[in-house]
């Protein structure tokens, strides 16, 4: 399945956004919100996501179709590793501990500002660094008799 990689721009720009508001609130319930945006990223796909849906429905039309479509398998394990840190950050929160949820929050917010400022996308890096680590070399696997 390929994406559209200014939909993930716009994405981390929303995300951007929603943690600043975070940062400044203390809003576990925000973070949560988030943390469920990203596990619908994740899990079921980036085209499934409420920010996917706002840049098909809103933005895209107005912008035409992409010079390249991107394989979704970095962003998306990109949105798993906001997931985890949204979740962790909105632990801390509930808990009372606000320094995890600042610093797990802080975090996220750095990576998402990463894509949304410079297309860099530090999830998306993770997985091509751990793909180069341990392929996926199921091709050279015998098939069993």
């Amino acid at each position: 399945m390929q994406v559209d990689p200014r939909g993930q721009r716009v994405a981390a720009g929303i995300t951007t956004f929603v943690l600043v508001l975070v940062l400044v609130t203390g809003s576990w319930a925000l973070l949560a919100a988030q943390a469920v945006v990203f596990a619908i990223g994740a899990l079921i796909g980036l085209r499934f996501s409420p920010y996917g849906i706002l840049y098909q429905v809103l933005v895209r039309p107005r912008i035409g179709p992409p010079a390249e479509l991107e394989d979704q398998a970095p962003p998306r394990f990109a949105q798993g590793v906001g997931l985890v840190f949204a979740a962790v950050g909105a632990a801390g929160y509930a808990l009372g501990t606000e320094w995890l949820g600042i610093g797990a929050t802080a975090f996220a917010l750095g990576a998402a500002f990463l894509n949304a400022a410079f297309g860099f996308c530090l999830g998306c890096e993770m997985y091509l660094l751990i793909r180069r680590v341990i392929p996926n070399n199921r091709s050279d696997r015998e098939v069993p008799a």
